[in-house]
């Protein structure tokens, strides 16, 4: 009887211990981040954006109940999101599920907020059915209204959902202008750069042709690609504008490189190379290559059949090591196709530079004008100048007294989706986010912006390494099979040896 008394009364602290145990971990949540992108881990802006918020974000998510298994971890993802996110803004997110397959007036809302259902085949019992889905969120803040139609899994969840509830934060969002009139792309040429830009930023075009100035209340100029003659009047415009501290992004490349023709030429001047050196920032005249470069796809023939193959372009380079800098945080490859160098001359102590995009050691310069081959045989011969500079940052005074920024990348296209719309590098239009952030004294969302792994380039080797590293792929597991076979020869040999010996343990 006292064992069995004994026995109930552990039980009972038992229970009270894992009570208490959950109580406490329902306040104090937290999970252990192993990833090598801290991909569960909330990034800085994500905390910055909860501390600020000053009024209560509700979250309504639209989750079907009997989702797919494959799907079921991204619903507890973003529950456990969720949850996290309440936690940190003291209250100020609060969320709820709801499933829309189970209430047509619930379903309805959802697709009244534009979440559409996404139709899953699944099978069960060896049959293949369609099942409808809901994976969307509606996210509100007093009339403002965000909607996630379709809440991806990874990083991207907390990409979209603090994009979201920083979107319903900001009611006076900061300007920035995009430079027209001179060829450059519209805002629908841009369609990934101005997605991106337009959770922090209301964006405008300008025609310095049409205004007599650059507004005051613009926090930064985007001049991206321009093709025509910009006037002196303009220019005029624009230094009026830096005295006052306006800040300023260019992204232009003063070379023609037309892989059609195979024709590399310098262009025509605009003005701006004029414009930049007046900056104290020099445009060379001569195309960088790389050995670490992109790839072209040719179609190549093989007696009667034809096929695609990937050839290395070192008039593309790929820039995978990036320096210490709030605009290069997080980057892991840019592509800058047909581009010069670009140098800073400036002496005064004043001026702080900043190289921001820079090719590897194994760099050269091409002149001008010259015809491009696919096939030509490249030797370390052309690739004897060094790292080369293709993007720079200078804080200080440009114009006048007054301090002002000034961002220079010597390719204008590697951020122009174009017409139709091609898809463009995640990280080439981090790259401009970023420096338009860095140039509006607004870098809360770069953290967020290049969270997570987006490519894994591989390490350039030397030959000689090559070699050794293929060497070792072929022989280790040979050698490791003959020491194998020779310890069995020999725990056989002994074995045998005992059994003539009479012993058979």
């Amino acid at each position: 009887m006292q064992k069995k008394s004994n026995v109930i009364l552990r039980l009972v602290v038992l229970a009270l211990i894992l009570f208490v145990v959950n109580m406490i971990s329902s306040k104090l949540y937290f999970r252990l981040d192993f990833t090598e992108d801290q991909r569960y881990t909330l990034s800085r802006a994500t905390k910055d954006i909860l501390h600020d918020l000053d009024d209560v974000v509700t979250v309504k998510a639209y989750f079907s109940e009997d989702l797919p298994a494959q799907l079921l971890n991204n619903r507890q993802d973003f529950e456990d999101l969720l949850l996290e996110y309440e936690n940190r803004s003291g209250g100020n997110v609060v969320y709820e599920f709801v499933s829309p397959n189970d209430d047509e007036e619930i379903e309805g809302e959802a697709q009244q907020y534009g979440i559409q259902p996404l139709v899953i085949n699944v099978t069960e019992k060896d049959q293949v059915q369609q099942l409808k889905a809901y994976m969307g969120a509606v996210l509100m803040m007093g009339d403002r209204r965000e909607v996630i139609a379709v809440v991806q899994p990874g990083v991207n969840m907390e990409y979209d959902l603090t994009t979201s509830i920083k979107k319903l934060s900001v009611v006076d969002k900061p300007k920035v202008a995009i430079l027209q009139g001179h060829g450059e792309p519209s805002l629908q040429g841009l369609v990934q750069l101005s997605g991106q830009l337009s959770v922090l930023y209301d964006l405008e075009p300008l025609d310095l042709k049409q205004k007599s100035e650059v507004p005051g209340y613009i926090k930064t100029l985007a001049i991206i690609h321009p093709k025509d003659t910009i006037s002196a009047e303009e220019f005029a415009r624009i230094d009026a504008y830096m005295a006052q501290g306006g800040n300023v992004f260019v992204a232009y490349s003063n070379m023609n490189g037309d892989l059609q023709s195979g024709y590399l030429s310098k262009g025509t001047s605009i003005g701006l190379q004029e414009w930049l050196r007046n900056k104290d920032v020099q445009m060379g005249d001569q195309f960088v290559v790389d050995a670490n470069s992109g790839s072209v796809t040719v179609q190549q023939q093989n007696g009667m059949f034809n096929f695609r193959s990937q050839i290395k372009f070192p008039y593309f380079p790929m820039l995978s090591e990036f320096p210490d800098h709030a605009i290069t945080k997080g980057l892991e490859g840019i592509m800058l196709p047909f581009v010069s160098a670009l140098s800073y001359i400036g002496r005064d102590s004043v001026t702080q530079y900043s190289p921001l995009l820079m090719t590897s050691e194994r760099s050269g310069l091409a002149t001008t004008p010259a015809g491009v081959s696919i096939d030509k045989r490249w030797t370390e011969a052309d690739f004897n100048h060094g790292s080369q500079t293709l993007a720079l940052a200078l804080d200080g005074p440009l114009v006048g007294n007054q301090r002002a920024k000034l961002v220079v990348v010597s390719n204008g296209q590697f951020i122009v989706n174009g017409n139709p719309p091609q898809q463009i590098s995640p990280d080439n239009i981090n790259f401009a986010s970023n420096a338009i952030d860095w140039l509006s004294d607004d870098t809360g969302l770069i953290d967020l912006r290049t969270k997570g792994v987006t490519s894994r380039p591989i390490d350039q080797l030397e030959d000689g390494e090559r070699e050794i590293i293929k060497y070792i792929n072929v022989l280790v597991p040979i050698l490791l099979v003959l020491v194998y076979a020779l310890i069995r020869k020999q725990r056989y040999a002994s074995k045998k040896q005992r059994w003539m010996q009479g012993n058979y343990k």
